[in-house]
């Protein structure tokens, strides 16, 4: 049954925790394939669900520079962690990509066409520094003369219901990029997760939703509604005493002048500081939201009647990625590590007028040695 008082955007209402499977149901009825947060190898990641018993229901994470462990809640919360280990960017912009493939014809050969039809997603759970980035990759993707195919045909058929954060890690500095922790654009539905005693003292577990788009009004019809009683909390205050708590554990990055500074202290002594822990894993590009750098591979079976060229992920950390004729240009930990916070924070406001970071901390949760993006630039950009 739908309701009879259609929503508008910017509209608020209420669904309680037992009517979240509507909303998920009414997703899949339109043939969206559902995404959002489970757990799977002892981590909180993003993958393929078909109901609310996959959401990673009464547990959260403790993340701190080079450290993340899985803890048990003292509640039921679907959503009472922080960020995933990955990102959305998985979906919109693949790991591993076919360009073309092609058959060998008599003496010549011939590319074979791709009839595949983009994936159409909704995705489950998007905190607001994740909608930045994928705002941010919108830029690198969608926007100037070179449109990527693949990734716009994904985004155009997206459905995002955003949640806004409830809570924070000690690796979070979104507010001082002004990226969260709520959602204020850039979503079809915002839900914010309240869990806690109503006016009469009796516990209540339900989500206060926010209409973004017409899609988003059309998906609620097929959801039980109701009205937020006097005397609850609100997402404005839930969102508050997070960003309080952000605040207060004092991590963040001053972008006042950022680009200048960086490109003023090329030769930074902090720089070698850095180098001498970096081990180059790639970590840190691998679980950004932003990152986008790609290398592209052929391959070909042995008879050699068949051929495909494929795009894959790469890391500016790797040796070869800067490879050119004659040899490699950046050799060192440091010019690598080097050229990529610059070109967060300074070169790709050139490129594409935006930061290219977002403040998510996964850089730091997941770098083996716990380097903090955001204290080292706060020390290279220091006075200068």
């Amino acid at each position: 049954m739908r309701n009879s008082l259609p929503l508008m955007i910017g509209d608020k209402a209420i669904v309680g925790r037992k009517h979240l499977q509507h909303l998920l149901d009414a997703l899949a009825h339109r043939n969206y394939e559902l995404v959002g947060p489970t757990m799977r190898d002892r981590a909180i990641t993003y993958e393929s669900i078909t109901s609310v018993e996959d959401l990673p229901i009464g547990w959260t994470e403790s993340q701190s520079p080079g450290a993340y462990r899985l803890e048990k809640r003292g509640d039921e919360a679907f959503f009472g962690y922080v960020v995933g280990a990955d990102s959305w960017k998985k979906f919109l912009h693949p790991p591993v990509s076919k360009l073309w493939k092609a058959e060998r014809n008599g003496s010549g050969f011939k590319i074979q066409k791709e009839n595949d039809v983009a994936p159409k997603f909704a995705f489950i759970g998007v905190r607001s520094c994740d909608l930045h980035a994928i705002s941010v990759q919108d830029k690198v993707f969608m926007e100037g003369d070179y449109i990527d195919p693949t990734y716009k045909s994904r985004r155009d058929r997206a459905f995002i219901v955003a949640v806004d954060c409830a809570q924070s890690s000690k690796t979070c500095f979104c507010p001082s990029l002004s990226t969260g922790p709520k959602a204020t654009s850039g979503f079809d539905l915002s839900l914010t997760e309240i869990i806690g005693p109503d006016s009469e003292g009796f516990n209540r577990h339900y989500f206060e939703v926010e209409v973004g788009t017409e899609m988003g009004a059309d998906i609620l019809r097929d959801v039980p509604l109701g009205e937020l009683r006097e005397g609850e909390a609100s997402a404005e205050q839930i969102t508050e005493s997070t960003l309080s708590t952000i605040l207060k554990n004092g991590t963040g990055v001053n972008i006042d002048g950022i680009k200048d500074k960086l490109y003023r202290n090329y030769e930074h002594p902090r720089w070698d500081v850095i180098a001498s822990r970096c081990l180059t894993c790639g970590n840190c590009t691998m679980v950004c939201p932003t990152c986008f750098c790609v290398s592209v591979e052929d391959f070909t079976d042995l008879d050699g009647k068949h051929a495909e060229r494929r795009r894959k992920w790469d890391s500016c950390f790797t040796l070869d990625f800067s490879y050119i004729h004659g040899g490699v240009v950046r050799t060192t930990p440091k010019a690598r590590y080097r050229h990529w916070l610059i070109h967060k924070f300074a070169a790709w406001v050139d490129q594409f007028d935006a930061l290219g970071c977002v403040g998510c901390g996964r850089c730091i949760t997941w770098c083996p040695v716990g380097i903090n993006i955001a204290e080292e630039v706060g020390i290279i950009c220091e006075d200068r």
